[in-house]
């Protein structure tokens, strides 16, 4: 699961805030929901996601994070199944995007002594050795504006006794090839990082 993600204005970052910051959409989103270049970033809140281009070549576009379900936002979609639900199986196929983070929250969920589950400590987690966490995600338009979702998968192990989902990370060089109408995200899907560090916050 990912409801929580951080991003910071760093040497790696800064040239995909400053690629979106040319968008028109920018301005679009401002009129209604200011655009976040940085800090926590929550459900709702429009921020820097890359995508292709209408010429197919890697850009970055301020998107809202959440689809609009019937009852609640949409903030996720499981990588297991989302080649097969309605909702989320045209955008697999080819809208298919990456949301730069520096790292994302986790709370530690608690089986209680009565079976029901609450929330504990809450952690930072980014692969190992990286400074950016490239989150896989899908997106579409809703209202003439695009939208997005994080993918998620089963978590590594080293993360196992925090939360049992984890979003879908890719290492930086294969972003082009995720954002690619024409590629196979099932394969993709393989190469995805586990290596994981988890930080108490």
């Amino acid at each position: 699961m990912c409801g929580r993600y951080y991003l910071e204005k760093t040497i790696e970052t800064i040239p995909y805030i400053e690629k979106m910051q040319k968008s028109s959409l920018v301005r679009k989103w401002n009129d209604t929901d200011p655009v976040k270049t940085d800090g926590e970033i929550n459900p709702a809140d429009v921020v820097p996601v890359i995508a292709p281009n209408r010429s197919g070549k890697q850009s970055v576009f301020p998107m809202k994070w959440g689809y609009k379900g019937q009852q609640r936002l949409l903030i996720n979609a499981r990588v297991e199944t989302a080649s097969e639900k309605p909702t989320f199986k045209n955008d697999w196929k080819s809208h298919r995007c990456i949301v730069p983070a520096s790292y994302y929250y986790e709370w530690s969920h608690i089986t209680g002594s009565n079976g029901k589950t609450i929330t504990g400590d809450k952690y930072s987690i980014q692969p190992k050795g990286l400074s950016v966490t490239w989150l896989c995600g899908l997106y579409r338009l809703e209202n003439n504006m695009p939208v997005f979702v994080i993918l998620t998968r089963e978590a590594a192990d080293d993360i196992k006794f925090i939360h049992n989902r984890m979003p879908l990370i890719i290492p930086e060089h294969l972003i082009d090839e995720w954002i690619r109408p024409e590629s196979d995200p099932d394969k993709l899907v393989n190469m995805a990082l586990s290596d994981m560090i988890a930080e108490r916050y």
